[in-house]
């Protein structure tokens, strides 16, 4: 009989054996998330996933999950529902579970498209520093297209300062370009651009995947890009490949793509992997792709 885990679990990629993360766990103090990105996986498998809203007894039931987990594992917020969201504005939890999770020895790998908002919890960064690592998601550089994409997140420049301000404070930031979208955001010359812009802020790591499909997601991809709905059709539903329960861009394109962002990464003295792509060979040796190596020592 498995446990029953209340709050905090162990981190299931939706059974993806493309998922190359270490063994962690991971907690979402919020069901569903309020940045409404158009591309967003977890819309599949959450009911009402855009109307987000608190855990109920979060605090209280963490607290009994931590007593049977490890001590010093790494914990990820969040890997479906960003703790950075609208909603921490009025609740906090993302601040509250952090100082339990940290004060009983724990590590934290926080996940977001608001870096940002992280710096308002600068005694968590400066007293648990060397235990707090950050991925942090930015797609493009340019505002007009990430207000379609992600109409509800921090706007590109906002998260370049978060990163930079994280940084400066001696947290590891991992950037990831995820998802690189074929004729939305994947124009070389601006992923260059991107890349080289993230690394002069002091990110350590790249990660980066391509954009995979879900009927719902789809849809509103094509919905706010109505020009490009053929071609993206045929280049997910007719030349590429169904695999683990996604539509995925044909294998000669993606690699091409990984490629492209892996040779910018390099010649920036970044670290660099990809997310459930299949191309582990990529990885520049050593490197964990959710970005947690950097707080995991030995283990």
């Amino acid at each position: 009989m498995g446990v029953n885990w209340r709050i905090i679990r162990p981190f299931d990629p939706w059974k993806s054996p493309l998922c190359t993360c270490p063994i962690k766990w991971t907690v979402n103090p919020y069901t569903g998330c309020g940045h409404g990105c158009l591309y967003c996986y977890a819309s599949s498998y959450i009911k009402n996933f855009f109307d987000p809203r608190p855990k109920e007894n979060l605090l209280v039931e963490a607290r009994k999950d931590l007593l049977r987990i490890p001590r010093g594992s790494v914990i990820e917020l969040s890997a479906s529902s960003d703790p950075l969201q609208p909603l921490e504005d009025k609740y906090g939890l993302t601040y509250k579970i952090a100082q339990e999770i940290l004060s009983r020895g724990f590590k934290i790998l926080f996940t977001t498209k608001a870096p940002n908002k992280l710096l308002k919890y600068r005694d968590l960064l400066e007293k648990y520093r060397g235990r707090i690592a950050v991925a942090a998601t930015i797609t493009t550089l340019r505002s007009d297209l990430a207000s379609i994409l992600e109409p509800n997140a921090p706007l590109p420049h906002e998260r370049l300062w978060g990163i930079e301000e994280l940084a400066k404070l001696g947290i590891p930031v991992t950037v990831r370009v995820d998802p690189v979208i074929p004729l939305i955001n994947d124009d070389p010359d601006e992923l260059r651009r991107l890349i080289k812009e993230v690394a002069r802020r002091g990110v350590k790591q790249i990660t980066t995947s391509t954009y995979k499909v879900k009927p719902d997601n789809f849809k509103r991809i094509v919905s706010a890009f109505p020009n490009l709905r053929e071609r993206l059709y045929e280049l997910y539903y007719v030349e590429g490949e169904f695999m683990y329960g996604y539509r995925y861009l044909p294998k000669k394109f993606r690699l091409e793509l990984m490629k492209i962002i892996r040779e910018y990464a390099l010649d920036e003295g970044l670290e660099f992997a990809t997310c459930r792509e299949g191309f582990v060979e990529l990885h520049t040796k050593g490197t964990i792709c959710d970005g947690s190596g950097y707080i995991r020592g030995g283990d």
